[in-house]
């Protein structure tokens, strides 16, 4: 079984329909950006939204996610634009209840995790990147096999079927409990290699470049480095960790490692899978938190980085806050309020060059605070939130 998907040619033109499921007393807000968040992961993993449509009950549906009375009205919708794949906003979706649904409206049925995996099989393009996809994916449908024979027996490829999942119904759980076994060996080498590359660099200042997806923090490395990582403007558009040496002035350097983004409900599997590159974070002496100063759910987006670095063990790491695209605001009333609550944060635009000096000043006074003797994580600071941490 193989996670590269560089060779299956990409769902070009699939027309998908995405159902939101608004519980009753919920924050409706959250749930409007986590729509607009899915249509972006749509549009990346190759599909053309068709349309969307929030409900809102007062719980899940154990059978049909919707209840039945919505079905009638959904399969018309569906029959009528043409759709091939419906996405619900939801983490994860019962085996049973993605049968029933498939069975009723004649077309696929995933949610939310199975897009992301989509999207990550898409784009691992280093070998490392690949082993970790795959594993991420044969984890998340091992317990899933029995209740998904019927379901994988009908996926003809497309969003969400790429990877393992199409092989499933010829492989036994075994043989797939072996294969996470051998990918488990390969990234335990991996682990291996990764830990005499950073015995090799010690004495040098390292940080890690962090941030919610699509943040720009290729961009920013770029600019720093002076150059070509790859950049797109889609989410997740690069899954491996690459290092890059930046000048920071006064004949000093310090080396910038770019990380895969965050993003809300990340599935742990991938979580899992990429810790032996998201280790780097860990072993970093500082971090460069980089914020979509033009994202519509700024506070929510620094949360769930903030989040998954305290998951790592690093939430007491020196941050440098960086609120980037800044050119792409009109006026000053967004940068003021920014400031105002995260009054050390540094305001700029790594497409632009705008707020790189100060960027390499604060650099520098972490690196001089080390050569000094006191370590950055052991110095008292502001996280992002503006908390002062020991």
């Amino acid at each position: 079984m193989d996670a590269s998907v560089n060779r299956i040619p990409s769902s070009k033109d699939e027309r998908a329909f995405i159902i939101g499921i608004r519980i009753r007393g919920a924050d409706d807000g959250t749930a409007d950006s986590s729509i607009e968040e899915l249509k972006l992961l749509v549009k990346t993993a190759g599909a053309v939204v068709a349309g969307t449509r929030v409900l809102t009950r007062d719980r899940i549906d154990q059978t049909y996610i919707v209840g039945k009375g919505y079905l009638d009205d959904l399969a018309r919708t569906i029959a009528e634009n043409r759709i091939r794949l419906v996405v619900f906003d939801l983490n994860t979706i019962r085996p049973a209840q993605v049968r029933n649904l498939e069975d009723r409206l004649k077309c696929r049925i995933i949610g939310r995790t199975e897009i992301i995996m989509d999207i990550f099989a898409r784009r691992a393009r280093s070998a490392d990147a690949k082993i970790q996809v795959e594993l991420a994916q044969l984890k998340y449908i091992l317990p899933r096999l029995k209740g998904l024979g019927g379901v994988l027996s009908r996926l003809g490829g497309g969003i969400g079927t790429r990877g393992p999942g199409e092989k499933m119904l010829e492989t036994d759980r075994r043989h797939v409990e072996r294969r996470i076994s051998s990918l488990n060996c390969k990234l335990d080498k991996i682990k291996k290699h990764r830990d005499l590359i950073r015995k090799s660099r010690r004495g040098e200042l390292i940080g890690s470049v962090v941030g919610y997806t699509n943040a720009g923090k290729s961009t920013l490395i770029n600019l720093l480095a002076r150059d070509d990582l790859f950049v797109e403007d889609r989410l997740f558009a690069t899954l491996d960790s690459y290092t890059r040496s930046v000048y920071l002035g006064n004949g000093k350097r310090c080396l910038l490692i770019d990380t895969v983004g965050f993003i809300r409900n990340l599935p742990a599997n991938l979580i899992e899978s990429f810790k032996s590159t998201l280790e780097e974070i860990r072993e970093s002496d500082f971090l460069i938190h980089v914020v979509d100063l033009s994202a519509p759910d700024i506070g929510a987006n620094i949360q769930t980085v903030n989040s998954e670095i305290a998951e790592l063990g690093c939430a007491g790491k020196k941050t440098i806050l960086f609120f980037n695209k800044a050119d792409l605001l009109d006026g000053d009333t967004p940068v003021n309020r920014v400031m105002n609550r995260y009054p050390e944060a540094i305001i700029g635009s790594a497409a632009k060059g705008a707020g790189m000096d100060e960027l390499r000043s604060r650099i520098l006074e972490i690196n001089d605070q080390r050569v000094n003797g006191h370590p950055p994580g052991d110095r008292k600071h502001r996280s992002a939130e503006g908390n002062v941490l020991a």
